[in-house]
């Protein structure tokens, strides 16, 4: 029975074992916790430097910074010089960035996240978009009239006798599409006739194009993308009010609008294949068909150098919105010595807070060396 007892406290041996079980020392650069302390001179970005020693999803924030500066920062000069390398001149190599592609579901359109998206494409910040039909009317309807802040509350068959069309907490006025109808229509009819006069092959990355243009707006990601250059892909371009339109317009147009998906996906694929040298990084909002869409073309290249997920999915259910990075490391989506990030939480908070810390601080970086980002 002395045996069993610990010291003169008379303690049990086998509790105390259990309860005081000796530590390993950690690195010495390991980071402690410790949030930021209001008592000292505060604003973004010193609590937002905070983030990565605060814990919990506050650290999976700052380790996306960090991640998304990292495809800001790098170089192919940063990379060792092959005898057999294609870009050996250092000029060239200093000045060739990695290729981000930005992927983000139709609610965030609808939510004010459309004016932070819409910052990154007129700052050419990012190089690829890839959307859901939403994600494209959203931004052009908008442009015309307004959507406005409602309650996840409200009585779906009260809206319904209103006109009220409901997104999370956000009403919009289904006025707004009639007046995107009257908007389109005409567009589509010249696109038909440019298909048959012209031989004209549409696809829907050349249909958002020319849609950008013609809204001719400067609060439009569309538009900005058009003017910039910047694809936007939309393989379920049909899902959505945009649909609607084209399925109308085939009753008031003979022959009808053709719309090519599969030159489309030789053109999404080799945004990837074809990158070299430059590396490739992924910034995805959401989940769904843009997050598959844009892991998938990687694969293409035996997967993306970073990549940074914001979304509220989990992963029990087996879909790819859930997914976590890592699973993407098993189908050669993301390269295995990557460090990518998912941070879990609404992207309309998650993503303005990004941004000041990384794209932000990139057009500040760029003007003060005199480089136009627009």
């Amino acid at each position: 029975m002395a045996s069993e007892i610990n010291g003169d406290a008379g303690v049990p041996a086998a509790a105390s074992e259990a309860v005081l079980v000796p530590s390993e020392q950690l690195p010495e650069d390991a980071i402690q916790i410790r949030g930021h302390d209001f008592n000292d001179p505060s604003d973004i970005d010193s609590v937002m430097l905070s983030m990565l020693a605060t814990g919990l999803q506050a650290t999976a924030l700052g380790q996306a910074i960090n991640e998304v500066n990292r495809m800001l920062s790098w170089r192919l000069s940063q990379e060792p010089l092959l005898p057999d390398d294609k870009c050996p001149d250092p000029a060239q190599r200093a000045t060739t960035r990695c290729k981000i592609f930005l992927g983000y579901t139709s609610n965030l359109v609808s939510a004010g996240v459309r004016e932070h998206i819409r910052y990154l494409v007129q700052h050419r910040l990012v190089d690829v978009l890839v959307t859901t039909a939403g994600g494209i009317e959203e931004d052009l309807i908008k442009c015309m009239a307004p959507t406005y802040v409602g309650d996840f509350q409200l009585k779906g068959a009260d809206l319904r006798k209103r006109g009220l069309n409901r997104v999370g907490n956000m009403l919009v006025p289904n006025s707004n599409y009639c007046k995107f109808e009257d908007w389109v229509m005409p567009i589509l009819d010249a696109m038909v006739l440019e298909q048959e006069q012209n031989g004209t092959s549409w696809t829907p990355s050349r249909v958002i194009e020319r849609l950008g243009m013609e809204i001719n707006h400067p609060d439009s990601i569309c538009y900005w993308a058009a003017k910039n250059k910047i694809p936007i892909f939309c393989p379920a371009l049909t899902d959505g009010s945009l649909g609607d339109m084209l399925y109308f317009h085939t009753y008031k147009s003979s022959p009808v609008l053709k719309i090519e998906i599969v030159e489309d996906i030789r053109l999404m694929n080799d945004q990837a294949l074809k990158a070299a040298p430059r590396k490739t990084g992924v910034l995805i909002l959401g989940g769904g068909v843009p997050k598959h869409h844009i892991c998938n073309a990687n694969l293409m290249k035996n997967g993306a150098d970073f990549a940074v997920y914001l979304n509220t999915a989990q992963e029990f259910d087996g879909s790819d919105s859930g997914a976590r990075p890592d699973e993407a490391v098993s189908w050669g989506k993301i390269r295995p010595e990557a460090t990518p990030v998912k941070v879990y939480g609404d992207a309309s908070i998650l993503f303005p807070l990004l941004i000041s810390q990384t794209f932000l601080k990139e057009v500040e970086k760029r003007g003060k060396e005199g480089k136009d980002s627009v």
